[in-house]
């Protein structure tokens, strides 16, 4: 069977899964699709770096919820047995083949997805844009003089073009809420613990790091967390497991929720007036839904979160990008780094260990600061990114007069509302539910209780279907006959 790329396009994993379960379509035609689709769009896009061939080990258990559907993983943390692992930096370029898959990997195997390639990151993911010298610029879909985002740039989109139904992820400071609310995207960041990071960590940047993916539907979403969620042996500690599966978790209306919104991005940084709206009308439709809805926000002490969060990127750079060094045989430098993270890692080499007995402190004081906010409100509401548009360029790494200080104030400005949910470990989502003037996306950002994905996936299902998203089309797609 030769299936058309639009009708490809028009299905979500479950829904692919559900043909080949039905042996409508075999594994290898969905295959072959999505190695269409890719060809079709990725040389407008550079999301798609390096093809992957799916070697026998890769045939699909006949009862894995997502049997034979197309599947990109980011070029980044996540490793793939026999699969180069660039990071988007020269300095690792060719050097690292996997010789194992990861827990995260094995589980997406047994889950019966199918990976066809790898996307496209920023260097060492220290960016929200996805423009390494290494491979290039990924170009959004909606509009190809915008970034999608970063640092699964890539694989938002790739996901957002219609190549793949679903594509892999990490974030460790917005990293999946940040491509999501630039691509259109539901972008997922699970609590800490909830998914594996290992073997290779325990604490990918000091446990602001999570892993997971992209996807159009909340139903891929759900079901997707359902397939890899829960500890794996040796995990440093591991969190209460769901009390029922999430997808059946996400087809329940949710009770009344107490939800609070806020649009305050901290002194000195500003938040465009579309992304404010956007807000402010998710609101309204919040208590249109049936739920409470007060202005409300947390309140912690920002200069703590700031100075621990420099100490925790920089070290953990520091450390990481030394490792690589000695692996690749390469010197870390002007060559072989971008200048904010070369000079980000200098920074991290100089950190003493009571600077970052002071930043664990700094961490602590601010998760204590938070915590009680949310046990008044189920669900807080924020734009995703504070920027409605990101023209290619605004965040250039290799810009060495920024220095580390003002290359954190770059990317931390264009998105100041994702990173302290990565360093309280809560589960938040972004939804595309708003849109620009030129009709590009705007995210907004639900951060819900630690542990409780299940109320942040109901109230997502609950807005897709008030205002549907998935078949929305952005101007360079698998679908659009130009192409």
């Amino acid at each position: 069977m030769t299936m058309k790329l639009d009708e490809y396009a028009s299905y979500d994993a479950i829904g692919l899964a559900e043909l080949v379960r039905k042996r409508e379509l075999s594994t290898q035609e969905l295959a072959d699709t999505a190695r269409r689709a890719i060809a079709a769009v990725n040389p407008r896009l550079n999301a798609v770096i390096a093809p992957v061939d799916p070697t026998g080990a890769d045939a699909p258990p006949a009862a894995a919820p997502f049997a034979g559907v197309p599947f990109l993983i980011k070029d980044l943390v996540m490793h793939a047995r026999g699969v180069p692992c660039d990071m988007g930096s020269r300095l690792v370029a060719g050097a690292f083949v996997s010789p194992v898959d990861t827990e995260l990997m094995a589980r997406y195997r047994r889950a019966g997805l199918i990976t066809l390639g790898r996307t496209n990151t920023p260097e060492m993911g220290f960016c929200s844009t996805t423009e390494p010298l290494l491979y290039g610029p990924t170009r959004n879909p909606w509009d190809i003089t915008l970034s999608p985002g970063g640092s699964s740039g890539g694989s938002a989109a790739a996901v957002a073009a219609g190549m793949v139904p679903v594509a892999h992820g990490n974030d460790g400071g917005g990293s999946i809420r940040i491509p999501a609310a630039a691509c259109g995207l539901v972008g997922l960041k699970p609590t800490r613990g909830r998914t594996p990071v290992g073997p290779e960590t325990g604490m990918p940047l000091h446990d602001l790091g999570i892993e997971f993916a992209l996807t159009r539907t909340v139903r891929d979403c759900a079901a997707l967390l359902d397939a890899v969620e829960g500890p794996a042996p040796g995990d440093r500690f591991a969190i209460a497991r769901p009390a029922q599966p999430y997808r059946e978790a996400a087809n329940a209306a949710p009770r009344p929720l107490r939800i609070a919104f806020h649009c305050d991005a901290g002194p000195g940084r500003s938040v465009d007036a579309e992304c404010i709206a956007a807000v402010e009308a998710t609101a309204r439709q919040c208590e249109s839904l049936g739920h409470h809805v007060e202005p409300a926000q947390p309140l912690y002490d920002r200069n703590l979160f700031d100075v621990a969060t420099l100490r925790y990127w920089t070290s953990f750079l520091a450390g990481g990008v030394s490792a690589l060094a000695g692996l690749a045989g390469r010197t870390p430098s002007a060559d072989t780094l971008e200048a904010c993270v070369l000079a980000s890692v200098q920074h991290g080499l100089a950190l003493r260990a009571v600077d970052m007995e002071e930043a664990d402190v700094f961490a602590n004081l601010v998760c204590r600061a938070v915590a009680p906010f949310f046990e008044r409100y189920d669900v807080l509401l924020t734009p995703s990114t504070a920027m409605a548009r990101l023209p290619l360029g605004t965040l250039n790494c290799n810009d060495a007069s920024l220095g580390v200080d003002g290359w954190m104030r770059k990317v931390f400005g264009y998105a100041p509302f994702t990173a302290l949910y990565n360093m309280t470990g809560q589960p938040a989502i972004s939804l595309p539910l708003a849109s620009t003037r030129e009709g590009t996306p705007i995210g907004a950002q639900f951060v819900g209780r630690y542990g409780d994905e299940a109320t942040l996936l109901q109230l997502a299902h609950q807005f897709e279907q008030a205002q549907p998203w998935a078949q929305r089309r952005p101007a360079v797609h698998v679908s659009n006959p130009a192409q």
